[in-house]
C-alpha cells in the first residue's frame, strides 16, 4: 500500500480505468451505486470548488505576472501566449478534418450514451451549490489580478498567495489523490450499463492523432524559432530531447526547470536568457496542453451533439489561454484549472469532464514534456531580441554614432 501511494498519477488512472472495466462484469447493482453516490458527490464538490480554484489561481498568477519588468518580460508573455492559442486552435482545424472519419462509428456509438440519464440511481445526494458562477469567477479574478499591479499594498496579495496555497494544498492533498476512485467509478458505471467499449475505443484513436499533432506543434515551433535565431531547427529540437524524457517523469514543468535550463543553455542561450525565460515559461506556455484538451473536448462534443463551431472553439482557446497560465505544477493541474471552462463554455456536464479528466491524464505526461520543449524554442527567440536590442544599444553608445 506505501508503495502504491508513491505512484505517478498516470499508473493509478490506467489502474483504475482497468479495474473499473473488470469490476462492471461481476459487482451487484446495489455496490456498484455505492461509486455512483461517491462520484455523484465528489462531483458536487468539483462544482463548488472550481471557481475557487480559478480565483485562487488565476489572480495571482496575473499580478505576479505584472510584477516582473521591462519589455522583455512581455515580449516572452506575448510569445507564450500565441503560441498557446494558435496550438489549441491548430487542435481545432486537425479534428474538425480528422476526426469525422477517424472516429467514425466510435463517436456515433458513444453520441447514443446519456450521460445524465443514470440508470443505476445514487442512494443520496449531497448538493453543494457553489458560492458564485465560473463567469463571475473568472471576471473577479482578471479584476483583482490587474487591480494588485497597481497598488502598492500588500496585505491583499499576501491573502490571495494564501488562497492560491490552499488551492494548491486541497489540489495536491484531495482532488488528486481521489481522482482515481472517481474514474474507477465513470467507467464501473458505464461497463454495468455496457457503455464502455465505444468509449475505449474513441480513447485510443485520439491518443494516436494526438501524439501526432504533439510532433508537428514541436517541429513547428523548432522551425520557427531556428528561422528568428539562425539556428538548425532540427539539432536544436534534438539538444532539447533530455528535457523531453525528464519531464515524462515528473509530469511537472516546475520540476524539469534545472534540465530545461542546461539544455537551452547547450542550444546557445544565454545563461541570463534562460533563467528568465525558463521558469516564466513553465508557468505560462502550456501549448501541448491546450492541444490536448481542446482535442480531446472536441471528440466528446462531437459525440455528445454539442456545438463545435468555430466561434464557440475559438473563444474557449483564448480563454483557456488565459486560464492554464494558472496550472499548478502537479499532475493533471491543467485540466483542473479547464473544468470551469469545459462547463460554462462548451456544456459540458459533470460525466464529459469525468471523461475529459480520464483522457487528459492518460497523456499528461507527454504534454508536460512538450510544454518544456517548446520553452526551448521560445528561448531561442528572446535570445535574439535580446541580441539585437544590445546591439542596437551599442550602437547609439558608439563614437560613431554620436
Amino acid at each position: 500500500m506505501k508503495r502504491f501511494k508513491e505512484w505517478g498519477l498516470l499508473p493509478k488512472v490506467l489502474i483504475a480505468i482497468a479495474a473499473g472495466i473488470l469490476c462492471s462484469f461481476f459487482f451487484p447493482d446495489a455496490l456498484t451505486r455505492v461509486f455512483v453516490t461517491f462520484n455523484g458527490i465528489f462531483s458536487n464538490f468539483l462544482g463548488l470548488f472550481i471557481p475557487i480554484i480559478i480565483l485562487g489561481l488565476i489572480a495571482p498568477g496575473i499580478f505576479e505576472l505584472g510584477k516582473g519588468a521591462g519589455r522583455l518580460l512581455l515580449i516572452t508573455a506575448g510569445i507564450a501566449y500565441l503560441s498557446t492559442v494558435l496550438a489549441g486552435l491548430f487542435s481545432y482545424a486537425t479534428c474538425r478534418l480528422t476526426y469525422p472519419a477517424l472516429l467514425g462509428d466510435a463517436a456515433v456509438s458513444l453520441g447514443n450514451i446519456d450521460m445524465s440519464a443514470h440508470e443505476l440511481k445514487p442512494y443520496f445526494v449531497i448538493e453543494m451549490p457553489p458560492l458564485m458562477s465560473v463567469t463571475t469567477s473568472l471576471v473577479l479574478a482578471f479584476v483583482i489580478g490587474l487591480s494588485l499591479i497597481g497598488i502598492r499594498g500588500e496585505s491583499f496579495r499576501n491573502v490571495m498567495l494564501e488562497l492560491r496555497d490552499m488551492v494548491f494544498l486541497v489540489i495536491r492533498k484531495v482532488i488528486i489523490p481521489i481522482l482515481p476512485i472517481f474514474i474507477f467509478g465513470i467507467f464501473l458505471k458505464m461497463g454495468a450499463e455496457g457503455n464502455v467499449g465505444p468509449v475505449l475505443g474513441m480513447f485510443l484513436k485520439i491518443i494516436l492523432i494526438i501524439f501526432v499533432m504533439h510532433i508537428t506543434v514541436l517541429v513547428l515551433q523548432f522551425c520557427i524559432a531556428g528561422a528568428i535565431a539562425g539556428k538548425n531547427p532540427f539539432k536544436a529540437l534534438w539538444t532539447m530531447l533530455p528535457a523531453y524524457v525528464t519531464a515524462l517523469g515528473t509530469q511537472s514543468s516546475a520540476a524539469t526547470i534545472p534540465v530545461t535550463r542546461a539544455q537551452v543553455i547547450k542550444n546557445g542561450v544565454n545563461p541570463d536568457v534562460a533563467d528568465f525565460v525558463v521558469p516564466l515559461c513553465a508557468t505560462i506556455h502550456m501549448s501541448c496542453s491546450i492541444l490536448k484538451i481542446v482535442a480531446c473536448a472536441y471528440a466528446i462534443s462531437l459525440s455528445m451533439g454539442l456545438d463545435v463551431s468555430l466561434g464557440t472553439y475559438a473563444g474557449f482557446v483564448l480563454m483557456l489561454g488565459i486560464t492554464m497560465i494558472a496550472a499548478p505544477g502537479v499532475p493533471g493541474g491543467a485540466i483542473m484549472a479547464a473544468l470551469g471552462l469545459l462547463a460554462s463554455m462548451l456544456g459540458f456536464d459533470a460525466g464529459m469532464q469525468g471523461l475529459m479528466i480520464a483522457l487528459y491524464i492518460a497523456m499528461d505526461s507527454f504534454g508536460t514534456a512538450g510544454n518544456v520543449t517548446g520553452d526551448g524554442a521560445i528561448s531561442l527567440i528572446i535570445d535574439k531580441i535580446k541580441q539585437k536590442e544590445k546591439q542596437g544599444a551599442e550602437l547609439e553608445d558608439s563614437p560613431v554614432s554620436a
